[in-house]
């Protein structure tokens, strides 16, 4: 059998106590998937047992306002500031120095073994078009390497601030596929989400909102979201991000929650790095972790995953775009503990997300895409608990990155 690529001796995500498999590529696709395949390849990669994934799943970053943590600085004492710090240079940013940015945090992604990803990009009168045009052109430069789907968003106020509308519909005419917003920064919840349901409906479009950041469950957004889902028949094309709020939700509520967002088709993106850095702020002691058990909602049925949303900028003045130290962070928080319950985090950025975004095709099968990747691990467990390194990174048959796995130099 002639092949483009062949990885010998790969350890299967999800198949990890199954014998070692061989795993053929021609012309982008898998065509062979079993012990010991025989033939020529172009390429031959041992991965020596090591566990083979597909691609990692970045489905919720922000592009286009990473790496400028110093130009606008960050909090100051307990007071963040995130927004209105970010606000005040936004004038000054071009399409060409968002794109610089852009594709500078890209890279690290990509050299973490993301091959799918959803980033979202402002727009509002004080930056108008710019990050989104800047960011836009990464789809094309960057095809080789990952498949990059960009949703719109309103950062600082939509209904409450003349222009936002027409810049979204704008956006939206001109690439992007998703339609998002920020409700908890206009006047009026309802009214922004209920516009974002529309837009999504004249233009076909899936949904990914931030929402209900914070610590008070008494005021949630959620339930309407779900709503609207239900009522545009939306399910699984609406994703919420962040509801920290569901935290502080009794146990019994936020079961109720989770088969809410189960049984409507609404997913929830986690998203650890900022969460925690931004939660309790208005507390001097015993801040709130907030960052939501996405195993729990994965064991009552709904769709959960985690991603890295914000590096070096005042939200988060962090970040390596490494979704599997992400992971051990989350898994930390929500203190998993079992084997079973560690793995679930590696599922949070493949399976999952793959599943949030609609990816046809996901997964180690023959017929499938080869978007792979090879982690310095025998399991996802030991991936996670150890915080392992990616390898290297295939897209569609093709090499990505490699990253040498480190070695010991003991005396002679």
């Amino acid at each position: 059998m002639a092949l483009d690529l062949l990885i010998r001796n790969a350890r299967l995500a999800w198949r990890e106590t199954e014998p070692l498999h061989d795993i053929g590529v021609r012309d982008g696709r898998i065509v062979a998937l079993q012990p010991g395949i025989a033939g020529d390849a172009g390429e031959v990669v041992d991965a020596a047992g090591r566990l083979v994934s597909p691609g990692f799943v970045e489905s919720h970053i922000h592009l286009d306002k990473s790496c400028i943590i110093d130009r606008c600085g960050c909090e100051e004492g307990r007071n963040a500031f995130a927004v209105k710090r970010i606000s005040a240079i936004k004038p000054e940013i071009t399409a060409d120095d968002a794109h610089s940015r852009a594709a500078r945090t890209l890279e690290r992604c990509l050299m973490n073994g993301a091959t799918i990803m959803r980033t979202h990009a402002e727009v509002d009168p004080r930056i108008g078009l710019r990050g989104f045009e800047g960011v836009k052109r990464l789809v094309a430069e960057y095809a080789w390497a990952i498949d990059i789907e960009i949703c719109v968003m309103a950062q600082e106020g939509w209904t409450n601030l003349p222009g936002v509308d027409e810049l979204m519909v704008a956006a939206l005419q001109n690439g992007a596929r998703v339609v998002g917003g920020a409700p908890g920064y206009d006047t009026d919840h309802p009214g922004q989400i209920r516009r974002i349901f529309e837009l999504a409906r004249e233009y076909d479009l899936d949904v990914d909102i931030h929402l209900d950041f914070g610590n008070d469950a008494n005021d949630m957004d959620v339930p309407l979201v779900c709503d609207l889902t239900e009522q545009y028949g939306w399910g699984g094309r609406v994703a919420i991000g962040h509801v920290t709020k569901m935290c502080a939700l009794p146990p019994d509520a936020f079961d109720h929650m989770a088969r809410r967002l189960a049984d409507t088709g609404v997913a929830l993106t986690i998203l650890p790095a900022t969460d925690l850095f931004l939660m309790g702020r208005n507390q001097e002691m015993n801040p709130p972790r907030g960052i939501v058990d996405g195993n729990r909602l994965i064991r009552h049925g709904a769709t959960a995953n985690l991603s890295t949303n914000n590096v070096m900028n005042p939200f988060t003045p962090y970040g390596d775009c490494n979704l599997i130290r992400m992971a051990n962070l989350y898994g930390l928080c929500v203190q998993a503990a079992s084997a079973e319950e560690i793995a679930r985090c590696f599922d949070m950025f493949t399976i999952q997300a793959a599943k949030l975004m609609r990816v046809p095709d996901y997964g180690i099968a023959v017929g499938n895409p080869a978007d792979l990747v090879i982690v310095n691990a025998p399991d996802r467990r030991h991936a996670i608990a150890e915080n392992r390194e990616t390898l290297m990174s295939f897209k569609r048959g093709r090499r990505v990155f490699t990253r040498e796995p480190a070695v010991l130099h003991r005396p002679s």
